[in-house]
């Protein structure tokens, strides 16, 4: 008889183990384990700090999230930017982006390769964008419906170093079929102006 081996979870705090084997004669005995949150006793196969580590995901797209919420929710993530660690705001932007990583994309407006998490984190301190980093306020300046699953909103936004405040839109899209049916994700963000006539090294 082959053995087995599930998972369950009987709290966020908790983990068991269960195994089905066979004794010495054949006959099926069961046994099981728990491991809590903190515990020095996690299984080998997991990383020491792995039941910790479920916690500390950047916050992402949710179905109850409306066009609104998902936006709030990422504003609030660059405002607290560096909590509970450096840049957590962009990295929850980042799940929140619904361009193709193997594609370029014009998430930002102009055409950029966007597939590797830190060119899109190097965007973000640019020196217009950096004013969403911890940015110390910011309005509501517009929304509008472009489709049902289609919305903009424009944001003013003041950032934490003098005289420093930018305009920003946001193009949410609601994805229609596939694994992120329901979900509404960010099309672009787009800068009120010409934010990269320079040129940037990203």
């Amino acid at each position: 008889m082959p053995s087995s081996t599930a998972s369950s979870f009987s709290s966020p705090r908790s983990l068991q183990f269960f195994s089905n084997s066979v004794n010495r004669r054949g006959k099926p005995v069961s046994f099981g384990f728990r491991v809590r949150a903190g515990s020095a006793d996690v299984p080998d196969f997991l990383s020491a700090d792995w039941l910790e580590s479920r916690g500390k995901r950047p916050l992402g797209p949710r179905l109850e999230f409306s066009a609104e919420d998902a936006v709030r929710h990422q504003l609030d993530a660059l405002k607290y930017n560096d909590q509970p660690r450096a840049d957590y705001g962009i990295e929850v932007m980042y799940r929140f982006a619904g361009f193709d990583p193997f594609e370029r994309s014009t998430y930002f407006g102009p055409f950029f390769d966007l597939g590797q998490f830190e060119r899109f984190r190097r965007i973000f301190h640019h020196s217009h964008y950096r004013v969403l980093l911890g940015h110390k306020d910011r309005k509501l300046l517009s929304s509008l419906w472009v489709k049902e699953n289609r919305f903009k909103q424009r944001v003013w936004v003041q950032g934490n170093r003098p005289e420093e405040e930018e305009i920003f839109e946001f193009t949410m899209v609601q994805r229609l079929g596939g694994s992120w049916d329901g979900y509404w994700l960010t099309e672009s963000l787009l800068h009120d102006g010409d934010s990269f006539s320079g040129g940037i090294a990203y």
